[in-house]
């Protein structure tokens, strides 16, 4: 009768009751995130007023955080990795100590000037509470289905974009392969961290102003399918999977090149603290420091005639390796903001060579960029569509299957598993 009973439960009412807690702590995420985000705003305003008082200590901000982790939070400074580990089956835990400290120590990366992102630190704040809360509850693959559901309500709530992070969180485990069974909870957990984020004062990533023109060419014309429009998106697309992939390959060599020679934390992160100071400093005192959303503003908070205007043709080579040299001494927040950041700029460098719309060029770097980099598909599709507009999602699809088929395989989450046909 006992494993009747269980048997019911698990084929009935594991996910009605699943999806019912990941509607509660999706609330709870979108809090934490809202907090974690108005924090780094703050913070991110402070170093930009003042960038000589802050990006030359950046050194010293990297041996507390090295510091905090040895003494506070050994094992979390993996961040990621643990979450991937742990979803795998190959680890059994993620601490709640994790948040906090993943949370000051991405304060502390971008008040001294780290380039680095964001959604780490969401994902980690949604996987962890997901993780800890799914201990309670004796379902099949409970705790897979809430970790899943914690990272898209972690992204969702930092980047008001919830049908890119339920594609994100359900693709990003496995590449090739969508982890159907917490579609709902997932669902229910974005849609509530980002409302509930949303009331606490978090927007969306990107402000626009009416950059792109109404005469903005797509794949159909009078004619039917604009073959030779497609074939520019497909070209603009493998220059975007070569970037991304590029971006993941380098910071994984980086990584593993930083750590094998100064396999001291404090060491490697006080060394390379100096060097990303100087670097900031010396190109044009902080541009390419914190997220990028500098930058990505200079492009599409004007018009589509003043896009250009501020951009040069290496800001997102220079953001690209300082993105790489920040994460890989050791400095926390993640990849994923300044991505976009490194998109839109090498859209607008590419888009007259390949004869792309200069507007257009740069909103499709923005989402493909990101896709290439985590070897995801449909959640570049989506984040390009919540923030510039669905009508363009025909040429987000052309783009973004380009791009993720010369991506080269590679992915930013190195506990990745891949599939193999």
């Amino acid at each position: 009768m006992k494993a009747k009973t269980r048997e019911f439960v698990q084929k009935w009412l594991s996910t009605p009751i699943l999806t019912a807690v990941a509607l509660v702590f999706g609330a709870i995420v979108g809090v934490l995130t809202a907090f974690f985000g108005s924090g780094l705003l703050y913070l991110s305003n402070l170093r930009d007023a003042h960038p000589l008082y802050w990006i030359p200590a950046l050194a010293i901000a990297g041996v507390l955080i090295a510091f905090a982790y040895k003494k506070f939070g050994k094992g979390t400074e993996r961040g990621m990795d643990m979450v991937f580990a742990v979803a795998h089956g190959k680890e059994s835990n993620i601490p709640l100590r994790m948040i906090p400290m993943v949370m000051a120590s991405t304060w502390l990366t971008h008040l001294f000037g780290g380039s680095a992102g964001r959604e780490g630190v969401a994902m980690q704040i949604g996987a962890t509470l997901g993780h800890n809360i799914s201990t309670k509850f004796h379902f099949e693959n409970a705790n897979r289905v809430l970790l899943v559901a914690g990272m898209a309500a972690g992204f969702a709530g930092l980047f008001q974009t919830p049908l890119a992070a339920v594609a994100l969180a359900l693709e990003v485990l496995l590449a090739g392969h969508l982890e159907l069974a917490a579609l709902l909870p997932a669902t229910v957990a974005a849609f509530a961290a980002c409302k509930v984020s949303q009331m606490f004062g978090e927007g969306i990533a990107v402000a626009m102003n009416d950059i792109f023109p109404a005469d903005l060419p797509g794949i159909w014309d009078d004619y039917g399918l604009d073959i030779n429009f497609i074939l520019k998106l497909a070209v603009l697309g493998a220059l975007f999977g070569i970037v991304g992939g590029g971006f993941a390959k380098a910071l994984s060599l980086a990584k593993s090149f930083a750590s094998k020679k100064f396999p001291n934390p404090i060491k490697r992160i006080a060394i390379g603290g100096i060097a990303i100071s100087v670097l900031l400093l010396v190109f044009f005192q902080g541009r390419y420091a914190g997220l990028g959303t500098n930058l990505i503003d200079m492009i599409f908070s004007g018009s589509a005639a003043t896009a250009t205007n501020g951009i040069y043709a290496f800001d997102w080579f220079l953001k690209f390796a300082l993105t790489i040299l920040t994460i890989a001494v050791g400095f926390k927040g993640g990849e994923v903001t300044p991505l976009f950041a490194i998109g839109a700029t090498f859209g607008t460098f590419v888009a007259t060579m390949v004869g792309i719309p200069l507007p257009l060029a740069a909103a499709l770097g923005y989402a493909a960029v990101f896709g290439a980099a985590t070897n995801t598909l449909f959640a570049p599709m989506l984040i390009g569509a919540e923030v510039f507009g669905f009508e363009m999602l025909p040429a987000f699809f052309v783009v973004c299957v380009a791009a993720y088929t010369c991506n080269g395989g590679q992915s930013i989450y190195q506990q990745k598993k891949l599939r193999i046909r």
